[in-house]
């Protein structure tokens, strides 16, 4: 079976652990840390006075003329969102910048604004941030910018959506500079995973919910594994807890 490219790989707690507490909540990202988790996912949404916030779907319940109503953060400042829904900034001051961060840019004008925060958190925090997206073309452009010096890039993908093969996506990843693909824990098999690592690219796997699928994933030279489970990851990837 192929090696993973990193030792050990990558344990992603997925919205922070959202097994084990609220989703995307400074709280879940504390105690997925605490529980052993190496790495932390979210989504990341643009407010409408340019600040970066973790949130799933990018809706948050206002009131808009006399009703509640799901509203797009893009509509909101900062000050109008509910207290639970943290800022980037936030999540660094909270929890240190000592683990590896996967962001999913959704709003993908939110890149250069995740860059600058992590940044600006210092410690290291750019050089362990991944952004994900679909569009690996759009990736490509981030990874022209100099503003993404350093900052790992990831294709979030299906193999159903590679145009022309897995093939042709890992050798277009390779050559564009783009760090990772992402895929359902299902489409992986090990000759999937020893392709993408022949082109230098690491392999993660999302949506890892039982211990047998993440000890396969493992065996399988997985570089990264996104599970809501942190004690599952932790146990089926050997890592000691902190």
């Amino acid at each position: 079976m192929p090696e993973s490219l990193r030792r050990p790989p990558i344990a992603f707690a997925h919205r922070g652990g959202r097994a084990h507490a609220p989703e995307n909540t400074l709280e879940a990202f504390r105690l997925g840390l605490r529980l052993g988790a190496t790495g932390l996912e979210s989504d990341v949404w643009l407010t409408a006075d340019g600040v970066p916030v973790l949130d799933h779907d990018g809706l948050v319940r206002a009131r808009r003329l006399g009703r509640l109503r799901s509203v797009p953060i893009a509509t909101l400042p900062r000050s109008a969102l509910p207290d639970h829904v943290p800022t980037l900034p936030e999540l660094y001051a909270e929890c240190g910048t000592d683990f590896e961060l996967s962001l999913d840019a959704k709003d993908h004008g939110a890149a250069e604004a995740v860059v600058a925060a992590a940044r600006a958190a210092s410690g290291g925090a750019a050089s362990r941030l991944w952004i994900c997206h679909p569009d690996w073309q759009l990736l490509a452009g981030w990874r022209k910018d100099p503003d993404f010096a350093g900052v790992r890039l990831v294709n979030s993908t299906r193999p159903k959506e590679m145009r022309h093969g897995a093939e042709r996506r890992a050798a277009q990843l390779a050559e564009a500079g783009i760090d990772a693909v992402n895929l359902h824990y299902s489409d992986w098999t090990g000759g999937l995973t020893a392709l993408f690592h022949r082109f230098g690219r690491y392999a993660f796997a999302w949506d890892a919910q039982h211990e047998r699928i993440i000890r396969d994933l493992v065996r399988m030279g997985l570089d990264g594994v996104f599970g809501d489970h942190v004690d599952r990851l932790v146990d089926a990837m050997g890592l000691a807890p902190p």
